[in-house]
């Protein structure tokens, strides 16, 4: 099992920043593809953003240009930039971790996005 901590989340207004970062606890996580989800209340947890071992990133269509997947395998850190952040960003988001049929969660951090 591969622990996750999230970290960086918080009260911003609109058109404001946030740094998210998920750190994992087994060096595994270079090998991973790690990603951010976000679950807004009585909605399904959602794909934010994705990043490969290779680097590869993928984006929801509703954040494509305005965040940023980012890794530091050196440091077993994931982070997530957001810019120009929106009121419909306000969700717990959530660090995951996926490697041969393990996927681990990490415990969540709320953002809200209000004026």
């Amino acid at each position: 099992q591969v622990q996750l901590v999230e970290s960086g989340g918080g009260l911003v207004q609109p058109g404001g920043s946030l740094r998210l970062s998920c750190v994992a606890s087994r060096s595994i996580f270079s090998l991973s593809t790690m990603g951010w989800y976000r679950q807004a209340p009585g909605k399904q947890r959602d794909l934010v953003a994705t990043i490969t071992s290779g680097g590869s990133t993928n984006y929801a269509d509703s954040v494509k240009g305005r965040f940023t997947i980012s890794r530091d395998n050196a440091k077993k850190t994931v982070f997530l930039q957001m810019n120009s952040l929106k009121p419909e960003d306000t969700a717990v988001y959530y660090c995951n971790l996926r490697i041969d049929g393990i996927s681990s969660w990490g415990q969540g951090t709320q953002v809200t996005v209000s004026s």
